[in-house]
């Protein structure tokens, strides 16, 4: 049977436990980013059919990885998962193989398809892309880890990120036909195709971000 919200004491077991966490993180990955991706795959159950509680801790746990290395997030993450045993008390060892795997598949630079629906919601929900947002996030993290750089380097290292990412050249695929995301993916894309407007969002956005 399909339920419209996860179980009541897996919610505040995540919500104590898990999301906490993601406190630690840049901007890019932080408490706003994670909630934002578990309401969008929440969506996507109802989309898909999938089970709404192991998708909502797939969404919770996706980034954990970023307490280590940011390269293999996506692999540390999944091995998070799979190895707190908390998660027994909610689901079945293939379940929880099914959500290390989709966690694992996650990132955007997977050079692989998601291996199974989990995954390919995970992935989808992660995209957020909304143009605001993602310019948003490619600024802070740029702020965050390349403080050295400029205003001019910062630009360039932006713009590098969105051609090879978001472009239509670029490696970001999407995975659930019909999804919000194809049509913000277009949007997306007109910006970046336009280097004039997509330096009046950068220059913008990079204002408000520097002074906090």
């Amino acid at each position: 049977m399909i339920t419209n919200t996860p179980s009541l004491d897996l919610v505040e077991f995540v919500e104590t436990n898990i999301l906490p966490k993601y406190t630690e993180f840049d901007s890019a990955h932080n408490l706003e980013h994670v909630t934002r991706v578990i309401r969008n795959a929440l969506e996507l159950v109802r989309q898909t059919g999938a089970d709404i509680n192991m998708v909502y801790v797939i969404a919770a746990y996706h980034d954990l990885g970023m307490s280590g290395p940011r390269a293999v997030h996506h692999i540390t993450g999944g091995r998070i998962l799979a190895t707190d045993a908390r998660l027994k008390r909610w689901f079945s060892p293939e379940q929880i193989k099914i959500m290390k795997e989709a966690v694992e598949d996650h990132s955007a630079s997977a050079s692989h398809a998601p291996r199974s629906l989990y995954g390919k919601i995970i992935a989808e929900a992660d995209r957020d892309i909304i143009p605001e947002v993602v310019f948003r996030r490619a600024i802070d993290y740029g702020l965050a880890n390349c403080p050295e750089l400029d205003r001019e380097q910062q630009w360039k290292r932006f713009l590098q990120h969105m051609q090879e990412k978001y472009s239509a050249e670029g490696y970001i695929r999407l995975w659930i036909p019909g999804s919000q995301n194809e049509r913000r993916l277009a949007e997306l894309r007109a910006v970046i195709a336009s280097p004039t407007l997509l330096r009046q969002h950068f220059d913008r956005l990079f204002e408000d971000s520097a002074r906090q």
